[in-house]
């Protein structure tokens, strides 16, 4: 267990233990998650991430991506497509 003292400004330093855990570092954003009457602290980019492969889930079966290199197909041809929509008439 770790213990953290606020100060007058509501500021509390996170023990580097619990950084090390959270895998935080100076400039990154934590946040704080209340559920069933407590509060959690984690890790913004994680969460935020957690986030977004819950949303696409199933997405990448549904588009038949099997591996990197099909992303990378994939990429590749919207990219082509997007060029082709916005500079194919201005020839």
């Amino acid at each position: 267990m770790e213990v953290a003292k606020i100060t007058s400004r509501g500021q509390v330093t996170i023990p580097i233990d619990i950084r090390k855990k959270l895998g935080v570092r100076e400039g990154d954003k934590i946040v704080f998650v209340e559920d069933a009457g407590r509060v959690f602290v984690a890790n913004a980019t994680k969460v935020a991430f957690a986030q977004l492969r819950e949303a696409f889930s199933g997405e990448a079966e549904r588009l038949g991506l099997k591996d990197e290199q099909d992303v990378v197909t994939l990429v590749d041809e919207v990219r082509e497509q997007m060029w082709e929509e916005r500079y194919a008439n201005n020839d």
